[in-house]
């Protein structure tokens, strides 16, 4: 492990006023992306959109890296470029998907845990050689009823910090994402507490595996309440909960945090980033890592035909400045 590489590349991920864009839909949720607007899932039409989506004109200044899918990492885009070679020419560090997603939890009905810790050394070594600069691994956490259990936030978190300590490794910096679902009508009371378990968790094991936090990005959900709650939290309670429970639980040498989207819609997103950058005196800088809050409206407008890109390169834009504005609180 070299510090300094890893200082170095999460200071470029963490960099004003720029986000990460999560383009690493697994296969299942590219399917369901391109089904939605009538477009056949296949190699090619999944290469065509993250296209569309990587030569966006001046993606770079909102945009500090991406996360891309193991395919899309390995695969050339139409004049024959590597996706991550692209990306890196222009200025946006490529990053890599490597958990082997959520599987259900056994002996725990209702739960999953997330996989992949198999043969990840390997992985990690060659994605290095190939010009990989940081990694993403994502826990779910459910709420429901007498769920999440210990089991499941301690098996989950532990795979974190053993995933986060072989990327440093190999000198990646690691995303750790214990996002707590927001599916449910529990309040944001509920939330926050299962929140505030899973941080917790995971930082002891990662303290306890030894994992850098100067070097290491948390991609943590917003304590918010669940989408089928009928009294939802107003966005300034969302943001001023939220960012309590990250000062209690989140380590000042965290080397940044970057919020996943996690179902809101796209205002919601953009509006509670930017309540919780316009505090003052953050330990830590507060960014996105977002994925449908970035692409969808961009996505619908495209729907397959290359007339539209002008167009729905234009949306794409428009939402990642959103974004960019909202992580340093100027929306």
């Amino acid at each position: 492990m070299d510090k300094n590489i890893l200082i170095e590349t999460a200071q470029k991920m963490m960099l004003k006023p720029k986000g990460i864009l999560a383009m690493d839909e697994s296969s299942p949720t590219i399917a369901k992306r391109l089904a939605s607007i009538n477009v056949e899932n296949n190699e090619n039409n999944r290469r065509r959109y993250r296209e569309l989506i990587v030569t966006t004109p001046e993606l770079s200044t909102c945009i500090s890296g991406a996360i891309l899918f193991e395919e899309t990492f390995d695969q050339k885009m139409s004049d024959g470029t590597l996706f991550r070679e692209y990306l890196n020419s222009i200025g946006i560090l490529p990053g890599i998907k490597v958990d082997k997603g959520a599987k259900d939890f056994s002996c725990h009905p209702g739960e999953k845990v997330t996989e992949g810790l198999d043969g990840l050394g390997d992985r990690l070594s060659d994605y290095y050689a190939k010009g990989a600069k940081f990694c993403k691994w994502r826990a779910v956490i459910t709420i429901g009823d007498n769920i999440p259990s210990d089991a499941c936030i301690e098996s989950n978190m532990n795979a974190l910090a053993r995933y986060a300590s072989l990327c440093q490794e190999n000198n990646l910096v690691p995303i750790v994402e214990p996002e707590v679902l927001i599916n449910g009508a529990h309040s944001i009371e509920t939330c926050n507490e299962v929140t505030r378990r899973s941080l917790k968790s995971l930082f002891n094991n990662l303290d306890m595996l030894n994992v850098y936090l100067p070097g290491t990005v948390l991609k943590p959900s917003m304590v918010i309440s669940g989408q089928e709650n009928q009294s939802r939290a107003d966005r300034n309670t969302v943001a001023s909960m939220t960012l309590e429970c990250l000062q209690d639980c989140v380590p000042e040498l965290t080397a940044g945090i970057a919020f996943l989207s996690g179902g809101q819609t796209d205002e919601e997103a953009e509006t509670h980033l930017n309540i919780i950058n316009n505090q003052a005196n953050l330990p830590w800088r507060v960014t996105f890592s977002y994925a449908r809050a970035i692409q969808a409206a961009a996505l619908a407008s495209w729907g397959g035909n290359d007339e539209n890109i002008k167009k729905s390169q234009e949306i794409l834009f428009d939402r990642a400045s959103k974004c960019s504005m909202a992580s340093v609180g100027s929306l």
